[in-house]
């Protein structure tokens, strides 16, 4: 088995070095055969630099910023690994579990490092943000998720790479391929890591990406089991209308409201409109 660490990196001179070694004498320690990928995505410090001062590094450079998500597709796409694992170079998650997420991989298709604390700015946003996030995407899945969004996991090459150009370029990367995973009928298995505070300055924006955080899940769910979002929302308006309905004959004597009509085949259009995208995203599938 070839093992391929992918770090996506911008501007982390202060915690790549660190990572990189703990991460070299984590993967030495095996038998396995392994490559480590550092993906620069448009650095300005020294960030490429300390990358390629590691005779076990292969640096990829973007040409400017294109996001944590673009670096980590690339990363993958470049990987000639049977398994892949994809990290951050900013010293917040343990390299030396990389041997513990392979090695769970022997019954599923990837394992996420779900942080047993939250160690990121802002707390007081994030951790009511990310709760209500994960449930809302735990309801619409179906699935348990003890951690949505965590950077380190190890995942099986082929089947990541059918879902890479669906995924977005930003944060919600890591979000969007657990879902996209859940929701194909891939097993995902869970292994708690510790998280640390990040080395460096946070790329982070609270308002901006929690924003894409939710319209990542309505859109991944939409693409992959429309009916999660759009049976309730029919339901809703056909149980609405028909509540409406008995309302309008007992009070107008067999009299029909233009408001109950609305709401009724409102109810209707949308329930068609999810069974016609249900089999678009079934034939569609990867």
């Amino acid at each position: 088995m070839k093992v391929s660490l992918v770090l996506p990196a911008y501007n982390e001179e202060e915690a790549l070095e660190g990572d990189l070694h703990a991460a070299v004498e984590a993967l030495q320690a095996t038998d396995w055969e392994w490559e480590i990928i550092v993906v620069d995505d448009g650095s300005t410090d020294g960030t490429a630099e300390i990358a390629a001062s590691f005779p076990e590094v292969r640096l990829i450079r973007h040409p400017y910023n294109m996001g944590g998500g673009a670096a980590r597709s690339t990363g993958i796409r470049h990987a000639t690994g049977e398994v892949v694992v994809i990290s951050d170079g900013d010293g917040t998650y343990p390299m030396r579990d990389i041997p513990r997420l392979v090695e769970a991989l022997d019954d599923c298709e990837m394992v996420v490092g779900a942080r047993t604390k939250e160690a990121g700015t802002l707390k007081f946003l994030r951790v009511p943000t990310k709760f209500l996030i994960r449930k809302l995407a735990e309801f619409i899945s179906g699935a348990r998720i003890p951690d949505l969004n965590s950077g380190m996991r190890a995942m099986r090459r082929e089947t990541a790479l059918p879902y890479l150009h669906m995924l977005p370029n930003g944060h919600s990367w890591v979000s969007t391929i657990t879902l996209a995973f859940l929701t194909n009928s891939h097993p995902v298995k869970y292994v708690p890591i510790d998280y640390y505070p990040r080395k460096g300055k946070s790329t982070f924006h609270p308002v901006r990406d929690t924003g894409n955080y939710l319209m990542t899940i309505f859109r991944t769910i939409t693409w992959f089991s429309p009916l999660k979002i759009f049976l309730p929302l029919a339901m809703l308006l056909l149980l609405t209308g028909t509540g409406k309905l008995i309302a309008d004959v007992v009070r107008y004597s067999w009299r029909v409201t233009p408001s109950t009509v609305i709401l009724v085949l409102g109810g209707l259009q949308i329930l068609v409109l999810g069974l016609i995208a249900d089999m678009i995203a079934k034939r569609s599938s990867p």
